[in-house]
């Protein structure tokens, strides 16, 4: 009997996907701290930085390729990452490192991983420069992860979709452009039109001691999100997991 495809929402745009044999994880960051954001909720839960078949990196800001996690995962774990990032993470020490820009593809095991386009800026001051992107994950199921983005031209031509993983807040109190809000994650959710979506980009890292002063950014977005979706594709199944948890997929 073939075990059921399973995610992992490990916090933040950290992500495990078990998909067919094989071991994808999204945006590593498995520290308590990331310069002045503190971790908040459950640790990354044992296990899911072992025997990975690669590492999908959306962009290069600090929350999304954060280097001393990639570290702790070995220099030879293979990366994907965004088209322009290779001699970045070379130059770091990283061994297996391949390129994928929007519509490029490899294949892992029985899962064929695409990036696809995000609208969100790239740059990360003092590292380098390349465009962010999206992955999607091709197997007997299909999953989206949407890594950092805004709402985009080709949103809703992504196809069928059993899964879509969707950033619904950010680190801060606010949020800047080229990211999904509650109501414009619900939105996006509502232009794909997957069978499920789980939020993410949520309720992990956070300014140290903001948490006293202002403590709805991390625990109100998905509140809101399902809120505002039941509104708009009431037909979608949202499943929200606090970080450390998971889900299995039909």
């Amino acid at each position: 009997m073939t075990p059921a495809n399973r995610i992992t929402y490990v916090g933040h745009a950290t992500v495990l996907a078990e998909l067919d044999g094989a071991r994808l994880l999204t945006d590593p960051v498995l520290r308590s701290r990331v310069g002045p954001l503190r971790r908040h909720g459950a640790a990354p839960p044992a296990g899911v930085a072992s025997n990975l078949d690669a590492v999908l990196i959306s962009h290069l800001h600090h929350d999304h390729a954060d280097l001393p996690s990639l570290r702790r995962l070995g220099h030879e774990v293979p990366l994907l990452v965004p088209a322009g990032a290779a001699a970045l993470f070379e130059r770091r020490g990283f061994a297996r490192v391949a390129e994928l820009a929007p519509g490029d593809s490899t294949k892992l095991g029985e899962v064929t991983v695409t990036a696809v386009e995000a609208s969100h800026s790239g740059e990360r001051r003092g590292f380098g420069s390349a465009a962010a992107v999206g992955y999607l994950l091709e197997g007997r199921q299909r999953v989206y992860f949407a890594g950092d983005t805004d709402i985009f031209d080709g949103m809703a031509q992504l196809g069928d979709l059993d899964l879509a993983l969707l950033p619904i807040w950010g680190w801060g109190p606010s949020l800047g452009p080229g990211h999904l809000d509650p109501e414009r994650a619900a939105a996006a959710a509502a232009l794909l039109s997957p069978r499920l979506v789980v939020p993410i980009h949520w309720g992990t890292l956070y300014p140290w001691g903001l948490r006293r002063l202002r403590p709805e950014p991390l625990r109100s977005p998905p509140r809101e999100f399902v809120a505002r979706l039941r509104d708009l594709a009431p037909g979608i199944e949202v499943r929200v997991l606090q970080p450390g948890a998971a889900t299995a997929l039909a």
